[in-house]
């Protein structure tokens, strides 16, 4: 029999710790470990939401990866033309981990009303366009359909159509620029068929998707030519290594360039969120520790006596801290059971009811989203509950320095 596990669940069952001074520092233990948790549990679910709603909305409006022309010396907008005749197209068959290939072409211009204008980018997509990322942010009317013949329905973010004053099913003049300043601009009629908000107020601005076959025709390219294809991988966490495989598959005259690569700012500024919640992970154990190795030397103070004891009676030294550590192990495993509880609790509201809001010009996103997964709750557990016993071993060698003679005497 564990007898050392039995004399610890007698004293934890006998609640003697209640009209004693070790009373009031168990409970702020056990406060202190579920508060850790609470802050842990926030900390990384939503620095990990933030970073996937961010990656998403850059990836939804960008795809992971870019396939362009050599030629365009990094233009945003006005893009040499590759042609669709490409092996890769409209899949990738020498690996796998390929989602989805897709073709578009950019085109700048300026949405005239006799009130107001707005320059855009009208981003030309094509029937093999995934339309998953508009479905989620669709806040009004319906989504673009783009087939053989070419449409003129777009697709135009809140921020623009409210600057506009444009609702569904309105008509309007989108003035394109050419090449040769010296001929007059193309005049475009489009009828706004959909309204999204993204809450990433640097695309939303400015991007209008319409119709490929409009691109083609403004700078006069062939059916089966665009500006580029955008790819779409299945595991994000490996865009570098697919990234450099698409490269070595595609022809000399075509770029890749990952969103990381495009976006460096951005995902070099979510990356210090995996710092910031390594800090506060740390100071929160620090401060879990330190308050249960005060709890487990005031449990020690006041169990002297037995101590003395148990050692009088046979028992080594390593038993009687056993004794305490199952001891300490209950404090902490009360204070887990709350922070858990509480932190699950505000996890789970924040997620369906979005309570606390952000700036989306700061943040790229309207409410603080939360990632919360199984083995991240597991993981955070198990590393708290084995570092606080580590820290806790040192601490009971203090037991070994009683000694049984007056131990007994102590009071």
């Amino acid at each position: 029999m564990n007898y050392e596990l039995f004399i610890a669940n007698r004293i934890i069952a006998a609640k003697e710790h209640k009209g004693s001074i070790s009373s009031p520092i168990i409970k702020i233990a056990i406060v202190a470990i579920a508060l850790g948790i609470i802050i842990m549990m926030i900390a990384i679910a939503t620095s990990l939401g933030l970073q996937e709603k961010i990656r998403d909305k850059i990836s939804g409006f960008n795809g992971h990866i870019q396939l362009t022309n050599f030629d365009n010396n990094n233009s945003e907008v006005t893009l040499n033309p590759i042609s669709t005749d490409q092996d890769f197209y409209p899949n990738f068959t020498s690996f796998d981990g390929v989602k989805n290939v897709q073709v578009y072409a950019t085109k700048a211009g300026i949405i005239r009303t006799a009130e107001n204008w707005e320059g855009i980018v009208l981003k030309g997509v094509g029937s093999d366009y995934d339309w998953t990322f508009f479905k989620d942010y669709l806040v009004k009317g319906t989504l673009p359909t783009y087939s053989e013949k070419r449409s003129t329905e777009v697709l135009l973010s809140q921020y623009v159509a409210d600057r506009m004053q444009f609702k569904i099913g309105d008509e309007f003049n989108t003035i394109f620029i050419k090449d040769d300043v010296n001929l007059p601009p193309s005049i475009r009629v489009f009828k706004l068929v959909g309204i999204y908000n993204s809450g990433f107020q640097d695309f939303d601005e400015s991007i209008m998707i319409g119709d490929i076959k409009q691109v083609q025709r403004l700078n006069k390219w062939k059916e089966t030519e665009v500006g580029g294809f955008e790819v779409f991988i299945d595991d994000f966490d490996k865009i570098e290594e697919k990234g450099n495989l698409i490269y070595a598959e595609i022809p000399q005259n075509i770029n890749t360039q990952t969103i990381t690569h495009k976006f460096p700012g951005i995902f070099e500024w979510i990356k210090l969120f995996d710092t910031n919640v390594m800090i506060i992970i740390i100071i929160m154990i620090l401060v879990a520790g330190i308050n249960m190795i005060t709890a487990l030397l005031v449990l020690i103070l006041e169990r002297t006596q037995m101590i003395g004891i148990l050692k009088a009676l046979g028992s080594n030294n390593w038993s009687v801290r056993k004794l305490f550590l199952y001891n300490a192990s209950h404090i902490i495993f009360r204070g887990l059971f709350w922070g858990n509880l509480i932190g699950i609790s505000i996890l789970l509201i924040q997620h369906y009811f979005g309570v606390i809001t952000l700036d989306p010009e700061t943040y790229y996103v309207n409410v603080a989203p939360v990632s919360i997964t199984f083995g991240m709750i597991v993981m955070l557990n198990i590393g708290t509950l084995l570092l606080c016993l580590l820290m806790l071993i040192i601490p009971s060698w203090i037991i070994t320095k009683i000694s049984p003679v007056k131990a007994i005497k102590f009071e």
